[in-house]
């Protein structure tokens, strides 16, 4: 999908407006939806929510949207701002993006092999050089996976 194309669309569709400039995916996103850059005039996306529903990423570009069109019409463009609101509820964009499931950091699961002390790690460790905090012991590793201790 062209992202670009994708969101000239929208805002057509949805604003009765051109969109002028670049959208762009960018995976370094983490915890936002989008974002406007009002320098340029780009937005960059979180690909993670198009991959995850693609109403609610619809409703994430209408968002960056009216910080877009508001920015270039010289109207309050800004979270805080009435304008912002009114445009947003108008639009049936949404105020926040919901937090997405992040794959757990967790990786690796180190024990002691005297204590029986729990080490939980995202890196690996090296057992020949470290030892258990508590006791002094070897650390062996226990499970190594993707998911939380749980």
């Amino acid at each position: 999908m062209n992202l670009t194309d994708y969101v000239r669309k929208v805002s057509r569709e949805d604003f009765g407006k051109e969109f002028r400039h670049e959208a762009y995916w960018n995976r370094r996103l983490k915890t936002t939806g989008g974002r406007f850059f009002p320098k340029d005039g780009h937005l960059d996306f979180n690909p993670r929510y198009y991959e995850a529903d693609q109403d609610l990423f619809r409703k994430i570009v209408r968002h960056e949207l009216c910080h877009y069109h508001l920015y270039f019409e010289k109207k309050g463009y800004r979270h805080k701002d009435r304008d912002f609101k009114e445009l947003l509820q108008a639009v049936d964009g949404v105020r926040y993006a919901p937090p997405l499931a992040l794959p757990d950091a967790i990786s690796y699961l180190y024990r002691c092999q005297q204590c029986g002390q729990v080490y939980p790690r995202k890196r690996r460790v090296n057992t020949a050089k470290y030892r258990c905090g508590r006791c002094r012991g070897l650390l062996t590793l226990v499970d190594e996976r993707n998911q939380s201790l749980g």
